[in-house]
């Protein structure tokens, strides 16, 4: 590679005072000073206090010359995209690619579905309509172009083949968003944490490398179903992980009734605000550390032990009534469970068992913290419902629950019961007429067009999430952990 003046220049601003006796520009505007005794003059002064500066100065010449050195490789990956672009997207060639063509030409009425691999490429393929629906399959998880100069970033074979198939162009000076071949640019990819990776990769190029895509509305995410749930000859596809334990309460909730220790009866909309709040205390109580046993911090949630200033004011009180709770609903042989306080302001909680000594304990500062504050906030509701045991009663069965976990798990028990669950690993799965009835076909279908409200914001996150540093991702990671919901090892 070799340097040019031109790549020295780049970026430089220079603030140069010369006082010249009769100056002679190039024009009226005098944007460009041509009298001829002043340029060797300002080259050798320039030339000399510079080349001393570098000498002074190592360490600073050292990144200018990266500089450089850089301007020269981005000036030959705009000769490559150049070079991309001279091939025409409607070439025989291209055709021949992994991109699998429509037939139609108008870009209005045509959209292409970028999807992961091989495999949901042949079934979208196969399942589309072809008189407007393009298939372009991506190889594996695409180059992260947040950290990829850009003649890298041109160097990937997946990018070359979806710039190729979109036909714009890339770069500042040769993107012409006016040529792109299809308005509906559709991101298609598994429902899995894999497939929200890729998806993330491609949204992070497009908004970088294409930002008139997303401005123009063009690009779209669509929505293939994670489940597909039978019952009969009914079938129902479902999204997600949340989707599907919102189907199975529904179902499991038809026809339950939970009848309280007290005999008070809760059923329909009072039973469904109720299961929801089993489901939020269960977030919460997923982010406490996993060495403590969820089934002691439900219990010790509807004991008390987490409301706030509860251990302060009666610690011993308190671990007694924990340990009340936890015989409660123990087996009878398997009770007798003990409170004592522990040297850090905590409770430890024991019993024997087969002739062996069980401890749980809850150390003080957890008690104290952030987690134990927000799950102290469902206490005087959990005690409202569960401070006797109660029984859910649906059909002609009954089992009796201790807590909202417990209901949690007997609901969605009861929705699978009569179902035929069917989990999609990936699109390639999905036979080619489920695929066209879930997510090609335009008729029934879902599709989230991206949009950016606040670029400034958009461009601090994919900078946040995808860039180099680390620290400001693991900062974004920690303030949002407790916020997530739908979360895949």
């Amino acid at each position: 590679m070799s340097l040019t003046g031109d790549d020295a220049r780049e970026g430089l601003t220079c603030v140069l005072s010369v006082k010249v006796p009769d100056p002679k520009f190039s024009s009226q505007t005098k944007d460009k000073l041509v009298s001829s005794e002043v340029r060797p003059a300002v080259e050798n002064l320039m030339g000399e206090k510079l080349n001393e500066w570098f000498e002074e100065n190592p360490n600073e010449a050292k990144m200018i010359i990266s500089k450089i050195v850089e301007a020269a490789a981005a000036r030959e990956a705009a000769r490559k995209a150049r070079e991309i672009r001279r091939k025409s997207a409607m070439d025989v060639n291209f055709n021949a690619s992994k991109l699998k063509d429509c037939s139609e030409k108008d870009p209005s009425k045509t959209e292409v579905f970028l999807v992961e691999g091989d495999s949901a490429g042949g079934s979208a393929q196969t399942g589309r309509d072809r008189s407007t629906q393009a298939i372009l399959p991506l190889k594996g998880k695409i180059l992260n172009v947040e950290r990829a100069r850009f003649d890298r970033m041109l160097g990937s074979q997946e990018i070359g083949n979806l710039v190729m198939a979109l036909g714009t162009g890339i770069g500042r000076d040769e993107f012409n968003i006016d040529k792109l071949r299809y308005h509906k640019v559709i991101i298609m990819t598994d429902a899995d944490v894999d497939g929200a990776h890729i998806r993330t990769l491609l949204l992070t190029f497009f908004f970088r490398q294409m930002p008139e895509l997303v401005e123009g509305g063009y690009l779209y995410i669509a929505q293939p179903p994670l489940y597909k749930v039978s019952r009969g000859k009914s079938e129902v596809y479902l999204k997600d992980q949340p989707a599907m334990d919102e189907y199975l309460i529904e179902q499991g909730i038809d026809g339950a009734m939970l009848r309280q220790g007290n005999g008070e009866e809760i059923s329909g909309n009072d039973l469904r605000r109720v299961v929801d709040e089993a489901r939020q205390l269960k977030r919460v109580l997923e982010a406490f550390p996993t060495h403590y046993p969820r089934h002691i911090l439900e219990q010790a949630a509807i004991a008390g032990a987490f409301v706030a200033g509860a251990v302060d004011n009666d610690l011993q009180g308190t671990a007694d009534r924990v340990a009340q709770r936890l015989d409660l609903i123990a087996l009878e042989w398997e009770r007798g469970w003990q409170g004592r306080i522990t040297q850090d302001k905590g409770m430890r909680l024991a019993r024997i068992l087969r002739g062996v000594e069980e401890v749980r304990t809850l150390d003080g500062p957890m008690l104290r913290g952030g987690e134990a504050r927000r799950t102290g906030t469902f206490t005087q509701s959990l005690q409202d419902v569960y401070n006797l045991p109660a029984t859910l009663v649906r059909k002609d069965r009954s089992q009796v629950i201790h807590g909202p976990l417990d209901l949690l798990k007997a609901i969605l028990e009861e929705g699978e019961k009569g179902l035929s669950l069917q989990r999609y690993k990936g699109l390639g799965e999905m036979n080619p007429d489920q695929l066209w009835e879930t997510t090609l076909d335009p008729d029934a279908r879902t599709l989230l067009q991206v949009k950016v409200e606040d670029v400034a914001e958009a461009d601090d996150l994919f900078t946040k999430l995808m860039g180099d540093v680390v620290e400001p991702r693991r900062e974004f990671i920690q303030n949002n952990a407790l916020n997530v919901e739908n979360l895949d090892f």
